[in-house]
This record gives C-alpha cells, sequence and structure tokens, in this order.
C-alpha cells in the first residue's frame, strides 16, 4: 500500500481549506505525538547498510528520539543475497536499508521494499526523491588523491586527462578496472560526462593503463600507498581527506571538472518489524543534523541542501550521479578495461 507523506498531506489538506481551522495544527502535531509514541513503544530500528562510520548517528538519533538505532553491516557483496535469503523465508530483520542506488532497485523488483516519501527530503534535488521508494541521499565521489609531502598542488594532476602523462608511470595506485563495479562505473561516467569524444576517453584510458597503475581490490585500500608516500596518486574517494586525517593528502581535479559516483540510496522494508520507527529513523537519517555528521565525521557528500564535507573547495564543485550500469554492462567494460589494463 502506498505510503502518502506528511507534506502531500499538508498540500491536500490546505487545498481543502483546513489549515486555516484553529484546530487543524494541533490535530497535525497530535497525529505525529501519536506515531513518535508508537515508534518509541516498538523500542528500535534496525537499519542494514554497506557504508562504515555510522555510529555518530545511531548514537544521536536515539538521543534526539528515545529510538534505539540498531546497526548491522552487510558487505556489498553480501548486501542483496542476505536481504533476500532472509525477506524470502519471512525472517528479515531490518527495518531500513542502505546502499548503492541499483542494489535497492533490485530488492524494490523482489517486494522488498515499502513506499515512503520523507518529509525530512525538503530541498533535496527533485532527481532524488522521484522514486515512491528509494531515496538518494548522497554520492560515493570519485576523483583522485594525491601526496601532499612528495607533490605540491601546483605540480599535481590539474584534470582528469593529466592522469595519462608518462610523468606518473608507476606513481598511480586504483581500484582494478576489470571487476571493481564502482570504478568501472566510474571510468563510464567519464566517457558520458567528461570527455568530449570517445577518441579522447580512449585515448586517455590507453595513457592510463600504459602509466601501470598498482591494482587492489576495492577503494578501501587506496589512499595507504598514498599516505606513505609509496605512490603519488590514487584514484580514490575525496572521503579519505577525513577520515585519515591528518594524512597527507588533497584531491583533484581542480580545473572545474566535475566529480562523479555512484549514488547512495536509503528505504524502508515492506514487511518492518518496527514500522513507525523505521518511518522515524529515515526522517532523522534524512535530516540535515544527520546528514551533517555524514559529512563532518566521514567525509561523505550528501544531498541536503547546504551541508558539505569538511573538506577545503569541495563545496564549490560540481559532484553529478553516474548512470546505473547493469549487471550484462558491467560485465562487458569488465571485459573491455582489463584488455586495456592488462589486468588478466
Amino acid at each position: 500500500m502506498k505510503i502518502i507523506d506528511r507534506r502531500h498531506f499538508l498540500k491536500l489538506a490546505g487545498a481543502a481549506g483546513l489549515t486555516g481551522l484553529p484546530g487543524f495544527a494541533p490535530l497535525a502535531r497530535a497525529a505525529d505525538a501519536a506515531l513518535m509514541e508508537k515508534a518509541r513503544a516498538q523500542g528500535k530500528a534496525v537499519f542494514y547498510a554497506n557504508i562504515t562510520a555510522v555510529q555518530p548517528i545511531m548514537d544521536a538519533f536515539e538521543k534526539a528520539t528515545g529510538i534505539k538505532g540498531e546497526y548491522t553491516r552487510a558487505s556489498s557483496s553480501k548486501f542483496i543475497p542476505t536481504i533476500l535469503t532472509e525477506f524470502n523465508a519471512g525472517k528479515l530483520l531490518a527495518d531500513v536499508l542502505q546502499s548503492p542506488q541499483p542494489m535497492l532497485e533490485v530488492l524494490k523488483e523482489q517486494g522488498v521494499l515499502a513506499s515512503y516519501r520523507s518529509p525530512a527530503t525538503e530541498g533535496y534535488p527533485d532527481w532524488a526523491v522521484k522514486d515512491d521508494s528509494i531515496t538518494l541521499f548522497g554520492i560515493e565521489y570519485v576523483s583522485y588523491l594525491f601526496n601532499t609531502d612528495h607533490l605540491k598542488k601546483a605540480d599535481a594532476p590539474a584534470r582528469y586527462e593529466d592522469l595519462a602523462d608518462p610523468k606518473w608511470k608507476n606513481q598511480i595506485v586504483m581500484a582494478n578496472p576489470a571487476n571493481h563495479p564502482s570504478t568501472i562505473a566510474w571510468l563510464v561516467g567519464l566517457k558520458e560526462k567528461v570527455f568530449k569524444s570517445e577518441d579522447e576517453w580512449m585515448a586517455f584510458l590507453k595513457g592510463l593503463a600504459a602509466n601501470q597503475p598498482m591494482f587492489v581490490a576495492s577503494f578501501g585500500p587506496t589512499p595507504a600507498p598514498v599516505e606513505s608516500g609509496e605512490k603519488l596518486i590514487g584514484i580514490s574517494m575525496p572521503k579519505y581527506i577525513v577520515t585519515k586525517a591528518p594524512a597527507p593528502l588533497d584531491w583533484g581535479p581542480r580545473s572545474g571538472q566535475p566529480l562523479l559516483g555512484t549514488s547512495r540510496a536509503i528505504a524502508l522494508t515492506s514487511k518492518a518489524p518496527h514500522p513507525e520507527a523505521a518511518r522515524a529513523f529515515m526522517d532523522y537519517w534524512l535530516s540535515k543534523e544527520a546528514m551533517g555528521l555524514l559529512a563532518k565525521d566521514v567525509g561523505e557528500y550528501v544531498l541536503a541542501p547546504g551541508v558539505f564535507p569538511a573538506i577545503e573547495g569541495i563545496d564549490k564543485v560540481e559532484v553529478l550521479p553516474v548512470r546505473d550500469l547493469s549487471d550484462e554492462d558491467l560485465q562487458k567494460w569488465g571485459r573491455e578495461f582489463g584488455k586495456i589494463f592488462n589486468t588478466r
């Protein structure tokens, strides 16, 4: 059953002239209070996610609402299988799910998600709230990092194209472009959103490959070789400037090119064990207060209006979501990048 959010209800009430009635505002507040009372009675909201370092938000949620947030981290590779196994057995414990957008879209197709539009999304971009079940709250943004102890900002790559300069041979670390989904999507995103032609994009790929990057399994290990000075540049996420502070890291490009990344999303489960607590949790998660914690403490790029990570210059750059790639596209481009980068 589709759930109508409170903003829509207020619009309907306004159109009917109810908001001008003396008893309407107290009635709305009473309804909110009644829902919150039910949420507190349910005791907790169970949150399955593949994002890290969210405990400060869980603690703040409990302090603000009196409802415990119970967090379980599921790795990307196990996220969908774990949830579908529990859901199909009628034993899904999660009230709220968070993951990259494509994963939630798969779960929506299987009936795992409930319809809900949180009033906390006021001011979010229209493209972030167009789905009736899935709300986008951030972008897992990717660019490149460099070591500021060994590389002056003026000498660092200013554009993506500069990563193909032969002077960076054996000086770059990146996640394996043959099998790391986010890196595959990022490289395809550069073709679609940054480079003017496919020929220019292909020249960039071949130049980057010729520089013989060191390959690691995911973004997680990319900052360490840059921090230590083993490599000067890492194709990675700017959030590590926050989480690895005071490591000597800075980011690029600083030439006006956008940063790209996969959309992060959140949704309620269709058979949530604690439905009112679930809505309270999602409302809090999407609030400026919670998104501020995620941006400040974790360095995430969030979509709450006016909220930015504490990273110099990030508030001035355009950050765009990349297109969701199908499994077939990921496999196709993974094979292509494996040939170009000679990872086989």
